[in-house]
């Protein structure tokens, strides 16, 4: 990032989150542009809200999502769409900034999803407010249900390095006892806060998932470009749990004709069973159609002989057929079994899930939240 913000203009900001927001010399209300990063764009903003309830994503559970795009840009993302709305309710809220203007009209949502990304830099104070002690949400989450920190977008995308906003979330969740907390995420990253997660766990619940969709590195590369390697999310697996931290894999996407090969599959279970893995989860990718619009042309130029297979297969619906899914599912239980790993994770679209996987659910009501921005 090439202009970073001085210690004290953050401090004055941790301290005042209105003054991310405070008028200029002209009484103008400008959207901050609070960093850069080649050619991503980091927005300030002030969130009236962070922590979703069941009655938000459709689910039992809670969500947080301390940034609004992410910087990793997975060609098979489903959380894309929402983003057109962020940029325009930014865009209109700050006639001022024409870049936003600009983006809006000449940037399609899919990559402005990855490229202009919005900071909930006041995260931390607003859940730490919607969690006091024996606040109707407090209590609730003292029951079944549990907080999932990356429904929509990634936690440790390459934003935290600098903005620290997911560890801000989680101080406030350490102040919390009897918590069932869920962080997914692709980024080995989440390693530099293990002993905040130490702390958590010894007195509430908590999960990382761990994205890992194969373990070919230039493979990766071609559909997760901006996303860390296979080799250093095996590593970030081994350091979590020679800390005692529970790690699922998430082999999700599985993507039809790429990575689900038994060739590919096998390695990366064996893999990650010999690296501790907790459990491992899987699922066909899915295509809403805003994803569609992104995922479709990109196997056209970069696997065109599997182009006429995938429209043909999606033209019909979002999801695979049951065949494949069915086949799929019962080959994960079968080499999961091989290296002593369980398969499926309630609630996490693994082998007892309905197939409803909660970060598809909360992308599609993330259009529903934008008044929380």
């Amino acid at each position: 990032m090439t202009r970073a913000l001085s210690s004290g203009t953050a401090a004055l900001r941790r301290a005042n989150q209105g003054a991310l927001f405070a008028d200029d010399a002209l009484g103008v209300r400008v959207l901050p542009v609070i960093g850069e990063q080649k050619d991503i764009s980091y927005y300030g903003t002030v969130a009236r809200g962070v922590l979703n309830g069941p009655e938000v994503t459709g689910m039992g559970f809670w969500s947080i999502n301390p940034y609004v795009g992410c910087a990793f840009g997975c060609a098979y993302c489903y959380a894309r769409y929402a983003h057109r709305y962020v940029v325009e309710r930014a865009a209109t809220a700050h006639p001022e900034h024409g870049g936003l203007r600009n983006d809006m009209e000449s940037m399609p949502p899919w990559l402005a999803f990855e490229r202009r990304i919005f900071v909930k830099e006041n995260a931390a104070d607003v859940l730490r407010r919607a969690l006091r002690h024996g606040s109707d949400r407090h209590l609730a989450l003292l029951g079944e249900e549990t907080i999932v920190i990356g429904t929509a977008t990634d936690p440790y995308q390459p934003a935290e390095r600098r903005f620290r906003v997911t560890r801000s979330v989680l101080e406030v969740l350490a102040e919390h006892a009897g918590l069932s907390i869920v962080i997914i995420t692709k980024s080995p990253l989440v390693t530099r806060d293990v002993d905040l997660l130490r702390r958590i766990a010894r007195s509430s619940e908590i999960t990382v998932h761990l994205s890992l969709i194969t373990l070919d590195r230039a493979l990766a590369r071609r559909l997760e470009p901006r996303a860390p390697t296979p080799e250093a999310r095996v590593r970030a697996l081994a350091r979590l749990r020679a800390n005692g931290i529970a790690v699922g894999i998430n082999v999700m996407p599985v993507l039809p004709g790429i990575t689900d090969a038994p060739q590919q599959l096998e390695p990366l279970v064996r893999t990650v069973a010999e690296h501790g893995a907790t459990y491992v989860n899987a699922c066909a990718l899915r295509l809403q159609s805003a994803a569609r619009q992104r995922y479709l042309p990109f196997i056209e130029q970069e696997f065109p002989e599997l182009a006429p297979r995938y429209r043909a297969t999606y033209s019909r619906g979002h999801s695979v057929g049951d065949r494949y899914r069915d086949g799929l599912r019962d080959y994960f239980k079968r080499v999961c079994s091989l290296y002593g790993v369980p398969f499926g994770h309630r609630g996490d679209g693994g082998e007892e899930d309905t197939g409803a996987d909660p970060r598809r659910v909360e992308a599609r009501k993330v259009a529903e939240q934008l008044s929380l921005l």
